[in-house]
């Protein structure tokens, strides 16, 4: 296949995606009206409901000025040579290949951040401010922007750097090295990403003793789980949202509680929180995603290593000197709609694990407690009552809030 009729592809996946994006979103848009179902009618109050609708709709109409937006850049960017120019600031710079890469990359990565800079911001000051979940200051921001270009420059510029090596040394067979290298990095920060990354963006600290902890604690012995780490991260130093994670496995594996979810649920409800976390634990879906990323990430590589000596990829994107670097963007978005159908899967199998910790979480503790946190988190982040039932297949982790209360009732 000659590299126009790649550039033609490539052009239509974009467009294709941009497409379906869009129309998902104006089908979600327009249940924003339904009538809410019964289960929920105790969410919002009328004002509460009609600040809920009015969120939403803001954030669509916005969403759909940064997609287009980003549609138009990338576009932009294949029809007018924008990657050949970048490649050849790289090359004016360096002869070294892994530099060049490293460059490459930096340059498009670093400058899109900056370029997106402007949409993040209006919707971090002016969309949340305006609903009253911002609690960011414009330092923390700015710093966290500062932070992340130095993660990706540490972490994602040595892992590329590593690839690029292992091809410059087995050829097409470096993709095996590559996984290996992923899969090792991916399980090290499974188990040390709360130790390592989340101190630098977050404080956290050991859940204080008292009520709270003697309750967790006695549930966590109850179901038969060792928990020594249960932590509390100031999740208010940026959004009034809360959350709750479970990190880890083994002697590694923490809890960590957001503190705005503290503040937000009363003492029975968080730990129906945590029975909701011990089951994803205790049905073995955390060691399956693991797994299951570790596995995909190994397919990708395998494809990317038949398509990565082409140089119809890197001609494809405008790119006159083929490339390692040139050819990983172009396979990038071919590889895209293989990408859309493995994401599905698993959205699909996260759903039902979510409704297994649920039940986990109903038949250890109790259904109320977990109903009405749910409830009570919906209505604080002014989430979807009656989002699109496409638009829940294409994009939800976790089921709708009535699939989950009907779930507990049953």
């Amino acid at each position: 296949m000659d590299h126009n009729t790649l550039f033609y592809i490539i052009i239509g996946i974009l467009i294709a995606q941009f497409l379906l994006e869009t129309v998902l979103d104006h089908f979600n848009a327009r249940h924003y009206d339904d009538p809410v179902p019964e289960e929920l009618n105790d969410v919002f109050d009328s004002e509460e409901y009609q600040k809920s609708q009015s969120y939403k709709k803001t954030n669509y109409r916005f969403g759909l000025v940064t997609s287009t937006f980003s549609l138009l850049l990338t576009l932009g960017f294949l029809i007018f040579g924008g990657f050949e120019w970048i490649d050849s600031i790289a090359r004016s710079i360096t002869d070294n290949v892994i530099l060049i890469a490293l460059i490459f990359f930096g340059i498009i990565m670093i400058g899109s951040d900056i370029i997106t800079t402007p949409f993040s911001y209006y919707g971090t000051f002016v969309i949340e401010e305006k609903f009253g979940f911002n609690k960011t200051t414009k330092e923390t921001f700015f710093l966290d922007k500062l932070k992340g270009w130095l993660m990706m420059s540490i972490l994602g510029g040595g892992m590329l750097a590593l690839v690029i090596w292992f091809f410059q040394w087995a050829g097409s067979n470096f993709w095996v090295y590559a996984w290996a290298l992923i899969a090792a990095f991916t399980v090290f920060m499974n188990l040390f990403y709360s130790k390592l990354i989340v101190p630098l963006f977050n404080k956290q600290h050991p859940l204080e003793e008292g009520s709270l902890k003697q309750k967790i604690e006695a549930y966590a012995q109850k179901v038969g789980f060792d928990l020594k780490n249960i932590f509390v991260i100031d999740g208010s130093k940026r959004s009034t949202k809360a959350n709750a994670y479970f990190s880890g496995f083994g002697k590694e594996k923490r809890v960590t509680l957001y503190d705005t979810l503290i503040n937000d649920l009363d003492e029975d409800e968080i730990v129906a929180v945590l029975a909701h976390e011990v089951g994803h634990y205790k049905r073995k879906h955390i060691i399956f995603n693991l797994s299951a990323s570790i596995l995909l990430t190994g397919l990708t590589l395998f494809i990317l290593s038949i398509f990565i000596n082409t140089p119809e990829v890197s001609l494809a994107i405008g790119v006159e000197l083929p490339s390692f670097h040139a050819a990983l963007i172009g396979f990038g978005i071919l590889y895209s709609p293989i990408s859309e159908v493995t994401g599905l899967i698993m959205n699909y199998l996260s759903r039902k694990f979510e409704f297994q910790a649920d039940d986990y979480a109903k038949t250890t503790f109790a259904r109320m407690p977990l109903i009405t946190s749910l409830k009570k988190l919906s209505k604080n982040s002014l989430s979807n009552l009656t989002p699109h039932p496409a638009y829940v297949f294409m994009h939800y982790s976790h089921p709708p809030l009535i699939a989950r209360i009907r779930n507990l009732i049953s």
